[in-house]
């Protein structure tokens, strides 16, 4: 992030939100909210108005598991590198307003809207995690948490500088139990989220460094490691003395006295129901699309599939572009994927654009979409079955082909009611003359 930041070609506005993007493929007009900070661009970072302010809040970058003040700082490696008032818990004392030496401090500020003119997009908008609230006693139990949870404890700068304890009480776990594909791979999400084998083997072997005399348990459906490298370690894990239990966890209780939760498992390997006293639970939750794929595919009116990921062109031949000319996708957004896949296809996503933006001309196809004026009725058939967003119907006039983003499939043509939309040089006429030709020189 810093190299990007640093890039004089490259623009970051964060904390900022897309509302509205018009126009077509080289001619593009992007509107961004740029929300208040509360905190100008003359912060230096110095952390004096953390010091001085009174309301400490959760830490969401932390998994809520640590504090953070009404103003500060999101995370140590943030960029840019600037604080922020969260207003929903500010009591406006103004005490950092004292603190600041630089002024930097701006209770005044309010959303601003900048308009940027792009010729191409590319969505890259991630992924949320599935919050399993009630799933196996987490949010009641106190020793159940989330993989993210986890990642953030064994984190040198989260919240317990990397040393893992019991939430209830303090304590080094002796009992460590990973539950797979909590949320997913059953019928309201039966996508696999791509991500979560390899990170549970990451994380067990990460606490067996730590505390080598405990029991750590993966309970999994199967386990998928499919990538270059991944069986190996998947080998070295288990040979590590991390047991593996192929099956999903049927019963849970809590202790009351001793906090641990109680479980039993059936093995389909060895057909037998096993009982475990965990100290701590960590169960790998869902990959969803994020929020904000939703709110990006109404804006830019693209496809998604029924879990709601952004829909490509063609899964094998085309799986960056969009069904609009100009629009590509790349990571998470598109579906669950890893880290390697995910930066080699917003590599390819990078090319795709590369070869839009470079200079030159770029040849567009003739054999589009035309309306007869006289002959349409405006009933915005055309405008729902077309695939590519390239026909706008209004009450006032007969429906428009955006000659763009047309390709000329032809599918506006088939579903028209009066003939009044038909594709160019592929008219009816034209194609009778010319089978009439082909059968005279026969």
């Amino acid at each position: 992030m810093l190299e990007v930041n640093r890039n004089e070609n490259i623009e970051i506005l964060s904390y900022s939100e897309v509302k509205r993007v018009d126009g077509y493929v080289g001619n593009y007009d992007v509107i961004v909210e740029k929300k208040p900070r509360y905190v100008n661009n003359d912060c230096n970072g110095c952390g004096a108005c953390t010091e001085v302010c009174p309301i400490t809040t959760s830490n969401y970058f932390d998994e809520h598991l640590g504090p953070r003040r009404a103003i500060d700082i999101a995370f140590g490696q943030a960029v840019p590198f600037l604080y922020d008032i969260n207003r929903d818990v500010c009591v406006e004392c103004f005490s950092c307003v004292e603190a600041c030496e630089l002024d930097a401090i701006d209770f005044s500020q309010v959303p601003e809207e900048v308009t940027f003119k792009v010729g191409t997009i590319i969505v890259a908008t991630g992924w949320d995690i599935y919050e399993p609230h009630g799933e196996y006693g987490y949010g009641k139990f106190e020793n159940v948490i989330s993989q993210p949870q986890l990642e953030r404890i064994l984190a040198p700068n989260g919240p317990l500088e990397g040393h893992v304890h019991r939430i209830s009480d303090s304590k080094e776990p002796e009992e460590i139990v990973f539950i797979q594909c909590v949320g997913s791979r059953d019928t309201e999400r039966p996508y696999c989220s791509g991500v979560c084998c390899m990170l549970a083997l990451k994380n067990g072997k990460l606490l067996k460094e730590e505390f080598p005399n405990a029991n750590i348990t993966i309970c999994y459906i199967d386990m998928r490691t499919n990538e270059k490298g991944f069986e190996e370690y998947y080998q070295r894990a288990k040979h590590s003395d991390i047991r593996m239990i192929r099956g999903k966890v049927g019963e849970f209780s809590e202790d009351p006295e001793t906090k641990n939760v109680n479980l039993r498992v059936y093995s389909s390997l060895t057909d037998e129901i096993i009982k475990i006293s965990a100290d701590l639970v960590v169960l790998s939750t869902a990959a969803l699309p994020s929020k904000g794929t939703e709110q990006i595919s109404r804006i830019l009116n693209l496809d998604t599939d029924k879990n709601g990921f952004l829909t490509e062109s063609h899964f094998g031949l085309m799986p960056q572009e969009t069904k609009t000319k100009g629009i590509f996708i790349a990571g998470f957004a598109q579906g669950p994927k890893d880290i390697a896949y995910s930066v080699s296809q917003a590599r390819a996503a990078a090319s795709k654009v590369a070869e839009l933006t470079a200079p030159g001309e770029v040849d567009i196809e003739l054999i589009i979409a035309e309306v007869t004026n006289d002959l349409c009725i405006s009933c915005g058939r055309c405008e729902k079955a077309c695939p590519k967003n390239a026909i706008t119907v209004t009450d006032e006039e007969a429906a428009v082909v955006d000659e763009i983003n047309c390709d000329g499939c032809g599918i506006c043509a088939s579903c028209c009611p009066t003939s009044a939309i038909d594709i160019r040089y592929f008219k009816d006429y034209q194609l009778f003359t010319e089978i009439d030709g082909m059968l005279e020189g026969g």
